[in-house]
């Protein structure tokens, strides 16, 4: 089912990678589009994108006729229950609401295992405590910054649990010493390279079951992607840092505050763009940073993008020009990223099967839902295997 799920979405990636393997921020319309779809995209205002862009069912209303064979790879995936676990409410202390529900989804999902858990990438380990308390499993937290280890450490003690943590970076350091073959391995949104090297090393420990809730995907060390399965090893599909983060780009924004700073920021980039074109620059990309800058002033904005760029901002007479070529440009960005954010949910589906074939191809039975709706982390994918040689030795 997975390798056939896979398939399709790898034969639909290719053919159509002109729709997606592009840079919205400075292409016209590419010659790829067909002349109906650029009239249907120019209808929209850039409420209307906001708007289509943050519904799949708008989505599949406006674009489906121009991409059926993309609609129609997407699996259905079965959405797990809603978590009913009687937890206290002092367990939630400093735990934003959106993280306690993943938190609580995420264990609750798992079930009750008859085993120990490790914890990988654990930060202050509240995954881990929720573990614990309600299953009264022995957990041993890894982390790799010194200061969240000591204070989970400290929380676990005041809360009497069977929590252990380690200071170690997973990436560069040994875990065998910590993955023992009765373990569950859980990881709630572990990074990239993370979350690859858990399913690895899960592997190689045989630990008896791995709970994976993946993200950005494009946090690697590689510059192209590596597959782990075998099938996926075979694809003639290349994947670079800036494919994989179009897979993280839906996001559930903080409100109205963050949706109005996200917008300001990309107009912002966008009248910087303007700058350098009207210099006779090529195109280049500016760091990300905090979105407070975009809740100041336009010139400390250009300030930094000067001294980044190592260019001299645009004069205060030049802005409303700019500003409104900006405004121009920004509208026309985001009507193509209306198309090739069809192309997220397909390339995260692609990634994640990659694991699930892998982790297939090692023995283990795998599963593949949703852990919970896109409204409280459109990173939702959890992948959950099962080693069933360790369970029967348990």
């Amino acid at each position: 089912m997975f390798a056939r799920w896979w398939l399709t979405l790898d034969q639909v990636l290719l053919q159509q990678c002109d729709f997606w393997q592009l840079q919205p921020m400075l292409a016209d319309w590419p010659t790829v589009f067909p002349a109906e779809l650029v009239t249907v995209l120019e209808q929209f205002t850039l409420t209307d994108c906001v708007a289509i862009d943050a519904s799949p069912s708008l989505q599949r209303q406006h674009f489906a006729r121009f991409f059926p064979e993309l609609f129609a790879a997407l699996p259905e995936l079965p959405r797990e229950p809603a978590a009913n676990l009687p937890l206290p409410f002092w367990l939630s202390t400093d735990i934003g609401g959106r993280k306690w529900q993943q938190i609580t989804q995420l264990a609750a999902s798992v079930g009750q295992p008859q085993r120990p858990v490790l914890e990988w990438c654990a930060g202050k380990g509240h995954l881990g405590k929720v573990m614990s308390y309600a299953f009264q499993a022995p957990v041993v937290s890894l982390e790799w910054q010194q200061s969240l280890c000591n204070a989970g450490q400290q929380k676990a003690q005041q809360l009497g649990l069977l929590q252990r943590f380690v200071h170690i970076d997973v990436l560069q350091q040994p875990v065998a010493p910590y993955l023992q073959p009765a373990q569950q391995v859980v990881a709630l949104h572990a990074c990239g390279d993370l979350h690859r090297v858990a399913a690895r090393e899960a592997v190689r420990a045989g630990c008896a079951a791995l709970a994976l809730v993946p993200c950005c995907y494009h946090l690697q060390q590689a510059a192209q992607y590596q597959p782990l399965s075998v099938q996926a090893q075979q694809s003639d599909l290349m994947l670079g840092k800036a494919d994989l983060r179009l897979a993280v780009q839906q996001s559930c924004t903080g409100g109205e505050r963050v949706a109005r700073l996200s917008q300001t920021e990309m107009l912002w980039r966008q009248l910087w763009w303007q700058w350098r074109r009207q210099l006779g620059l090529d195109y280049q990309p500016l760091r990300s940073v905090g979105k407070h800058w975009f809740s100041g002033e336009l010139g400390d904005f250009l300030t930094f993008a000067g001294a980044e760029h190592q260019l001299v901002p645009p004069a205060a007479a030049l802005l409303p020009d700019l500003l409104q070529r900006a405004e121009q440009a920004l509208l026309q960005q985001r009507r193509l990223e209306l198309v090739q954010h069809l192309f997220r949910r397909p390339l995260e589906l692609w990634l994640v099967l990659d694991v699930a074939m892998y982790l297939q191809e090692q023995g283990y039975q795998v599963s593949l839902s949703e852990l919970c709706a896109p409204e409280l982390t459109p990173r939702n994918l959890l992948l959950q295997a099962v080693n069933l040689k360790a369970c029967d030795h348990l």
